[in-house]
């Protein structure tokens, strides 16, 4: 049964390894990283109690209205698209921002009869004076690059600074802010890390479970999965950062909307190095199956960072590759190693062709003493 179980796990984790794509992401559109930066620089005039940041790796703008008042913002033909006001927000249906805006990519057909010349029908759609949306002006929609970059792609471009125009009541106010090209990573060195350091980890698990080596070895894979996993749960609760969640209440419902595996999975590989290092029984198995999970869901989840100049998280892009390749190693690694410590214990179990080892330290015979009643 857990030889079973374990071969499960093993061809679904090799499997996402071979497909190499990160299953997992935020919202139905967030992106997992990219190579443009978004970023706002000032807001002109400046208004106290108005504030707007780029979430979600700058695939959106978010506006936190807390001056009282009503603020528009203005779509793309001049017309009013969204009213942030102190009871909600509300969105202009007669807009075609409204729609073009739904999705990353700017796909969505607008319905016949959008007008932005009719005035405003406004349908409330949040609670909060808070609102985040895609905007075209910030982004780069075209598949392929700039020109400038196919020209240089080695280097960091401006490919253009750019303005959303908000207004006050009758006050027009104008948000700016950039939008780089910065040069991707190789993701071939950090992939082929991530598994040598799998695959060296993986083999600590030749070490004999009984000796005093493959205690260590236990005792490092424990404190490896006890790292691994409180990574885990911090990589998840960055990216809720990273996507605009405010405040505890905020973080532990984007975790739970958006990030449940990857929590679980964290929490997981915690409880998993605490188990085997008090030395429970069936500690080989909760770490290779816990490996398992923390190698698909937290590891190769994320590997979209290894090519990419963004991260999803408000730390540098380096920082969060070093973290996913750690994931990746100790939960492969640890996968591995338990595998072969279950296979040697099969190997040496009575009725399976194998001698049983026992621990002279434990205080038990030797087995030879013992058959032909000698005195040890």
């Amino acid at each position: 049964m857990i030889r079973r179980l374990l071969t499960v796990c093993v061809a679904g984790l090799l499997g996402a390894l071979a497909v190499g794509s990160p299953a997992l992401a935020h919202g139905a559109d967030a992106p997992d990283g990219t190579d443009y930066r978004t970023s706002v620089t000032t807001l002109a005039p400046a208004l106290p109690g108005l504030t707007v940041r780029a979430v979600e790796a700058g695939a959106r703008l978010e506006l936190t209205n807390r001056t009282g008042r009503t603020v528009e913002v203005l779509g793309y033909a001049g017309e009013p698209y969204l009213e942030v006001r102190p009871d909600g927000v509300y969105e202009n249906r007669n807009s075609p921002a409204t729609y073009l805006n739904r999705t990353l990519d700017g796909d969505t057909e607008p319905p016949a009869g959008t007008d932005p010349t009719l005035p405003p029908s406004w349908q409330r759609i949040g609670t909060e004076p808070v609102a985040r949306w895609h905007d075209q002006r910030t982004h780069w929609l075209e598949e392929a690059p700039p020109e400038q970059v196919r020209a240089d792609p080695d280097r960091t471009h401006r490919i253009r600074d750019w303005t959303v125009p908000l207004r006050d009541g009758v006050t027009p106010i104008e948000l700016h802010g950039t939008l780089d090209w910065l040069p991707p990573p190789s993701p071939g060195p950090w992939w082929l890390v991530s598994l040598v350091g799998a695959l060296a980890l993986g083999t600590l698990g030749l070490l004999p479970a009984g000796t005093r080596r493959g205690r260590l070895v236990t005792a490092t894979l424990a404190g490896g999965f006890a790292l691994a996993g409180a990574g885990a749960v911090a990589f998840a609760v960055a990216r809720e950062l990273d996507a605009g969640a405010d405040g505890l209440g905020g973080v532990t419902q984007g975790l739970l909307a958006g990030q449940i595996w990857p929590l679980l999975t964290g929490l997981g590989a915690l409880a998993a190095g605490a188990y085997a290092l008090a030395r429970r029984p069936a500690a080989d198995f909760a770490l290779a199956l816990s490996g398992a999970c923390l190698a698909l869901f937290a590891g190769v989840a994320n590997a979209a960072v290894f090519g990419r100049s963004v991260a999803p998280v408000p730390w540098p892009g380096t920082s969060a590759r070093v973290l996913v390749a750690a994931m990746i190693v100790i939960g492969v690694g640890g996968t591995l190693a338990g595998v072969l410590r279950l296979r040697a214990v099969e190997r040496d179990a009575p009725g399976a062709g194998g001698v049983v080892h026992r621990d002279a330290a434990a205080g038990d015979q030797p087995r030879a003493a013992a058959a032909t009643g000698s005195n040890p």
